[in-house]
């Protein structure tokens, strides 16, 4: 269940203007984590999914009412458990079927509220030959113990890694270069069609690069985006005036497990960034630092 709402990144102010009459203030991008899907302690399972979908529903509703909203989401662990279902596909294609399962589940919820969702399958761009796949770093799927991780990896071929006590598959997590259907977008956008909401983007878009020789030629890339960079990059191509992280958990807090512990309601990316905020787990918080930035 969402209990927070974490805006960790604020654009500079832009030069859109809305009509008089329209009760549009700004244009935002919302990502949701794919955990923020399954309450926690409850099995992954589409039932559940949309459960907690339809409590999330009323909070994106009323983000709608004063904004024009662009939702993203993670798929961590829905892709994950694809690829446990399915271990021949590859990650570009299970991002696909993750971005589609998710899209309708958000859909049904949201149709519920009023709002008209427009789910959108989205290609992102990224450098097959980036550093981040010599070091996989995105956790996907379930947990495992020290001594299945093992097993699995050596069966598998899989690359596991320490999450916090247990351990769990990485994969690796280009950044994104290019969103293919950020026009798409845009075009939604502009039909000013009332209570309209793309869903874009989805687990950070599926991984593609071009090939060198016929640079139209799209290929799939064994890969997982993070999500929070590709939000922070659809924020930006969609001149977007804020991009707020949607979690299952509490708030931002100075001194964090410290006697002096501190929730803060709002922290800037200097100060994220500055004080190495997460520097202990920074595979959950340093996409999230550096997509505020």
């Amino acid at each position: 269940m969402l209990s927070r709402v974490s805006r960790v990144g604020l654009l500079p102010r832009t030069t859109r203007k809305y009509s008089v009459t329209s009760h549009v203030d700004a244009r935002v991008v919302v990502a949701v984590g794919g955990n923020a899907l399954q309450r926690r302690g409850e099995r992954l399972t589409i039932e559940n999914m949309l459960k907690a979908a339809a409590e999330m529903a009323p909070m994106i509703k009323e983000l709608t009412n004063e904004n024009e909203v662009i939702l993203t989401h993670g798929n961590g662990p829905q892709v994950g458990e694809l690829a446990l279902e399915r271990s021949a596909a590859t990650f570009d294609v299970l991002g696909a079927e993750s971005m589609g399962q998710i899209g309708y589940v958000l859909a049904q919820a949201l149709s519920s509220v009023g709002i008209k969702p427009v789910p959108i399958l989205t290609q992102v761009v990224v450098d097959p030959q980036h550093e981040a796949f010599r070091d996989p770093s995105k956790f996907v799927g379930p947990i495992y113990g020290a001594k299945e991780a093992n097993a699995l990896a050596q069966s598998l071929g899989w690359t596991v890694k320490a999450d916090g006590e247990y351990f769990r598959r990485v994969v690796p997590s280009p950044p994104p270069e290019e969103i293919l259907q950020v026009h798409a977008i845009e075009t939604l956008l502009e039909s000013k069609e009332e209570n309209i909401l793309p869903i874009a983007c989805g687990g950070g878009g599926v991984p593609v690069s071009r090939v060198p020789s016929r640079p139209s030629t799209l290929v799939g890339v064994e890969a997982v985006i993070d999500k929070d960079a590709c939000g922070s990059k659809l924020a930006v191509e969609l001149n977007a005036d804020g991009y707020i992280i949607l979690t299952d958990g509490g708030g931002i807090w100075e001194n964090f497990g410290k006697p002096e512990a501190r929730e803060m309601k709002y922290a800037t990316p200097e100060y994220l960034l500055g004080t190495k905020a997460g520097k202990k787990i920074p595979w959950i918080h340093g996409p999230q630092n550096s997509s505020s930035n």
